[in-house]
């Protein structure tokens, strides 16, 4: 059952409604690359104005680290939101608080839309800080979260603003969160998660979440060294967390009580220098070099990997397999990635991928 408001349950005509979104697109030389994070907030966007709010969109653009950067304004993405709002017109703000903005908000009509400077100019957004976010609330009557792809960072943006204003989540949040239960609440079994990154560290909770609901936990990238090296496993010079062998077995253990079954690496692609085609070689998990660095999976283990998701009936991805920036370490991810869009798009899978990198 539904546990969060929506668009549905706010009344929104002459309010002005702030709009947190995911602008963050790829930007360069004034071309977009992907545009699909603006044309996913599209619907929420247009609904509104539709029904008759004054829609002030805020987003953050790069890391300018609480300091205005020109290269990072919003201000070059205002024509490529129009356009994907069918050529609507957009005010733009040269600030997200203070009396720039007040000017811009205070000059919208009913169905208007503004798009305020990007949020990480001030400090005190990612700090989540307090009177920060009370100068955005001060702009607002209502507060509609609609950036799922930044939902999960404690910023005034997002955490500050629904604490202070009437809150709901917009069309994409919706739709996101509802996908979420499905995978999380009433998955159709066998569900199975892959699970990669660098750091077991930022992702202890997830884990320890997973081994209790899916069946199958595929782990790899870096972070698939720590369990390698909780089980004893010689890693080389792998990056590795070896200070948390213990979180590893722990986790490990829990999974053997859930009966969720871990996938660790059987095999992998060892190179002894980490740049752009360096020499590489396939090894045995048991057999790594000293001097040799896992930046990927191996065959053995893909084929693995791709068997499991073939079997499953839903899967949840987070995180890259390997050292996927850098070819030809990209190679397991590519490979897993096109066998699960092959059993979505064949009807046998419902698969949810979540993850800056993802």
């Amino acid at each position: 059952m539904r546990s969060f408001r929506t668009l549905d349950d706010i009344k929104v005509s002459g309010k002005r409604v702030l709009v947190r979104v995911d602008l963050n697109v790829p930007f360069s030389v004034g071309e977009i690359s992907d545009t699909s994070r603006i044309e996913s907030i599209a619907p929420t966007l247009l609904e509104l104005a539709d029904r008759g709010a004054r829609v002030i969109v805020l987003s953050h653009f790069g890391r300018p680290k609480g300091r205005v950067t020109p290269a990072m304004s919003l201000e070059p993405v205002v024509p490529h939101l129009s356009s994907a709002l069918g050529g609507s017109e957009i005010a733009f703000a040269p600030d997200c608080i203070g009396a720039e903005a007040r000017r811009v908000v205070d000059g919208l009509g009913a169905g208007d839309i503004a798009l305020l400077e990007n949020t990480r100019f001030h400090a005190g957004e990612e700090r989540n800080d307090a009177a920060f976010a009370v100068a955005m609330a001060e702009l607002g009557e209502l507060y509609v979260n609609d950036a799922f792809s930044a939902a999960h960072r404690a910023h005034a943006s997002t955490t500050g603003l629904a604490m202070l204003l009437p809150a709901a989540a917009g069309r994409l949040m919706a739709g996101e969160l509802a996908a979420l239960e499905s995978v999380l609440l009433t998955p159709e079994r066998p569900v199975m998660a892959v699970v990669g990154g660098a750091k077991v560290s930022t992702k202890i909770d997830l884990l320890n979440n997973l081994v209790e609901r899916v069946d199958v936990l595929a782990i790899g990238g870096a972070m698939a060294n720590t369990f390698l090296h909780a089980a004893g496993i010689n890693v080389g010079a792998s990056l590795a967390e070896k200070d948390l062998r213990a979180t590893a077995d722990a986790i490990s253990a829990k999974a053997r009580e859930t009966c969720c079954s871990l996938l660790l690496p059987s095999d992998g692609v060892v190179a002894r220098e980490f740049i752009s085609g360096a020499v590489s070689e396939i090894c045995a998990i048991d057999a790594i070099p000293e001097d040799g660095m896992i930046l990927d999976l191996g065959p053995d283990t893909v084929a693995t990997i791709k068997e499991a998701i073939q079997a499953a009936h839903t899967l949840v991805w987070n995180g890259p397999l390997g050292a996927f920036e850098t070819p030809p370490f990209d190679a397991a991810t590519s490979a897993t990635a096109i066998t699960a869009a092959a059993e979505t798009k064949a009807g046998e899978l419902l698969s949810i991928a979540g993850g800056g990198d993802t």
